[in-house]
């Protein structure tokens, strides 16, 4: 049975899109050291992202940007990106696995799983996907955007973050509809 493991990046963020990942694994070709990109380093993530594109029978990276996440709220931009992701893979999946709660429509039957990127392997591979993918975004945005250190801190609120947040305001790249981002354009 064709599985697409399906996984985000980027749901907690002050700025940068959301980005999903769908991964169809081969299981005639195994991959060692998956699991939740979370408990990887970015170096491991890089060295497992081009094993799986090269192994895998289909993967696709999708996303849902600034604007559709202030327009639908963060879920739904999820739920968007996901979408995209398995409708862009280049074989069909019989069926498609979520990290989380809840499943984005799609044209094949799908199952939530809580913890999904550490109970399996093909969620696990999307989670890297989207993952290294949203990063290397999100390092493209701080040469426009020096001011806010987004290749250290990928968006998240860190201090240095809302430290630039104030002292800067938000760029075109920060998500007005969160609230640090929206108390920081009261100040400004």
């Amino acid at each position: 049975m064709l599985i697409a493991g399906v996984d985000e990046a980027g749901r907690g963020p002050l700025a940068g899109p959301v980005v999903a990942a769908a991964v169809i694994l081969d299981p005639t070709r195994p991959l060692r050291g998956l699991r939740d990109s979370k408990l990887l380093s970015a170096d491991q993530r890089n060295v497992l992202a081009p094993r799986i594109r090269q192994r895998a029978i289909a993967w696709a990276v999708a996303s849902a940007d600034v604007g559709e996440i202030d327009t639908l709220n963060i879920l739904w931009a999820t739920m968007l990106a996901m979408q995209r992701a398995v409708e862009a893979l280049a074989v069909t999946p019989e069926a498609a696995w979520i990290d989380g709660d809840r499943c984005p429509a799609l044209k094949c039957p799908s199952h939530a799983f809580v913890g999904g990127d550490g109970k399996h392997a093909a969620i696990a591979a999307a989670s890297i996907l989207a993952k290294t993918v949203r990063d290397a975004m999100l390092v493209e945005l701080d040469q426009l955007y020096p001011q806010y250190g987004f290749a250290q801190h990928k968006g998240y609120a860190t201090p240095e973050h809302r430290s630039a947040l104030q002292a800067h305001g938000p760029c075109p790249a920060h998500r007005r509809s969160f609230a640090p981002v929206m108390q920081a354009i009261l100040v400004f």
